[in-house]
């Protein structure tokens, strides 16, 4: 057989449709897929997310096989294994001499990096394609943020609402607003009843990884089993349709809250999917709509839902590469503390860490409040080092492509970007924690104490967080009020404040 092209899927292209869009030839182009052991120890990624990407595209490659693709796949625990892309597509190179080859935009600038290579290396064109699967092209985000003092996401959500006329009524928004984010603020009541979330009973060849994972892998981060998650198309979107018909209706509701003991609530837990490539993000739009159009969910939760999908991941990838490869190393606030050894660990006095982290080495996941709100929360104050929070995010989240993890760390989590992405720092002491959860009664430490040595840790160190960086944030106007409260506190409280965030600090 003549090869016309070698076209490489990567871990994140597990869609068929990315055949389509690059006019593939079942009969002249041979499609290259595998587990190069660099994508999985470039970081020490969790082992579930490792188990799950490996696990899925073995899936979907026997799938394309099953269509009448021809399919060479180099697995991990194969006969010819690939240390990076560039030695698995050198190597089919090799056997089949193709034309050129061809890939898809790559999950961060490091791999697009490598890849601008190839040409000079395998002395043929190398076509790395725009990945279809989003709404909003680059030219596109860059043409909405040119000229621009501030590239807010509300903006150009509004913009992709108009582009794919989801929950429009004409020219305007579904029941008059753009944004329904003040209603879905509710704290957790007690009792209340969470749906039992769609899983999945791994298959041999999900096994099969699984024990490959938890071999090679020892000291990475996370647990590989319990697995439950989905690993074909099939089942991703049979996840969509749980999460439509069982949690969609209260998602709004209570999508900030927070409840030990119940990592899931009523989130979607599908972005991991969406993210690998198992699950149109347009689809699952749609069906959240069709949902709210049958009477079945209520706007809100809908509306919240779809500007998660359609507004915020179409606008952190755009920032992500419109900002480039330097964002992941931006320190606007000039935060240098190490990493705790705890945020591994979990062994912490502090129930909302120790519950998250706990939650996050078991499942690969925490859902976004969490994420922000907790572990970002405490990394922001405490003055963590940004490069170092946003390793730990990428490492430990089955969802983390540096394209869509770093603008949410560096910029939304740490405002490390100096305001590039968020308008304020997304800092809180434990009265936010307080409200929307139920960790504070269960924990060592009491959120209504200021600067005792019992003292929720959060409460202090937000001030001290305040103080430290008044000179960049005094003149932020969102938080001006903020710092006309800490004045009033007067010099001895704020001394008090800091003294006793010195000393959480130090115990770090």
């Amino acid at each position: 057989m003549s090869v016309c092209r070698l076209i490489l899927l990567q871990l994140n292209h597990l869609t068929a449709d990315l055949l389509a869009s690059c006019d593939a030839d079942k009969s002249a182009d041979v499609i290259v897929m595998g587990e190069p052991l660099a994508e999985a120890t470039h970081v020490k990624h969790h082992k579930k997310k490792i188990a799950f990407l490996f696990s899925a595209a073995r899936h979907f490659a026997a799938d394309l096989r099953k269509k009448g693709w021809t399919v060479e796949y180099a697995a991990l625990d194969g006969d010819a294994p690939a240390e990076g892309y560039r030695d698995l597509v050198g190597a089919a190179v090799q056997r089949h001499d193709p034309e050129r080859i061809v890939t898809f935009e790559p999950v961060d600038f490091r791999l697009l990096d490598e890849m601008k290579g190839w040409g000079a290396k395998f002395e043929r064109p190398v076509d790395i394609l725009d990945d279809p699967r989003f709404v909003c092209a680059h030219d596109e985000f860059g043409a909405w943020a040119e000229g621009r003092k501030a590239l807010r996401m509300e903006y150009f959500y509004r913009e992709m609402r108009r582009k794919t006329g989801l929950l429009m009524d004409g020219d305007d928004p579904e029941g008059g607003q753009w944004n329904f984010d003040h209603d879905n603020r509710k704290p957790p009541k007690k009792g209340l009843d969470v749906p039992e979330r769609f899983g999945v009973r791994p298959d041999k060849t999900t096994k099969a990884v699984m024990t490959m994972v938890d071999e090679r892998f020892t000291d990475h981060f996370g647990d590989v089993a319990p697995f439950f998650y989905a690993v074909t198309a099939k089942d991703a979107d049979a996840a969509l349709d749980d999460f439509v018909d069982n949690a969609l209706p209260l998602f709004g509701d209570y999508q900030d809250a927070m409840v030990p003991g119940e990592p899931f609530l009523f989130h979607a837990m599908i972005s991991m999917y969406i993210n690998a490539g198992l699950l149109d993000p347009l689809v699952a739009c749609a069906r959240a709509v069709a949902a709210y159009e049958a009477g079945a969910a209520p706007l809100n939760a809908v509306e919240g839902f779809v500007r998660q999908i359609i507004g915020w991941r179409e606008y952190v990838r755009g920032i992500y590469w419109r900002e480039g490869p330097d964002y992941v190393n931006r320190n606007a606030l000039g935060a240098d503390r190490p990493l705790p050894d705890f945020f591994w660990t979990g062994e912490t006095d502090m129930a909302c860490l120790r519950d998250v982290i706990d939650v996050t080495r078991e499942n690969a996941y925490a859902h976004h409040i969490q994420r922000l709100m907790v572990t970002g929360n405490f990394a922001l104050i405490a003055g963590l080092d940004p490069f170092a929070v946003h390793e730990w995010y990428l490492i430990v989240y089955a969802d983390a492509f540096e394209w869509v993890e770093a603008p949410n760390v560096v910029g939304m989590a740490l405002f490390a970007d100096g305001g590039v992405l968020a308008s304020k720092p997304y800092a809180a002491s434990g009265a936010y924690i307080n409200r929307m959860s139920h960790y504070c009664s269960g924990c060592a430490y009491k959120v209504s104490k200021k600067t005792e040595d019992d003292a929720c840790p959060f409460n202090a160190l937000y001030w001290d967080f305040m103080a430290r960086n008044e000179k960049t944030l005094r003149r932020n106007p969102r938080i001006g009020r903020i710092y006309q409260n800490w004045d009033r506190l007067g010099p001895d409280k704020q001394k008090a404040y800091r003294r006793r965030a010195k000393a959480v600090l130090d115990a770090l």
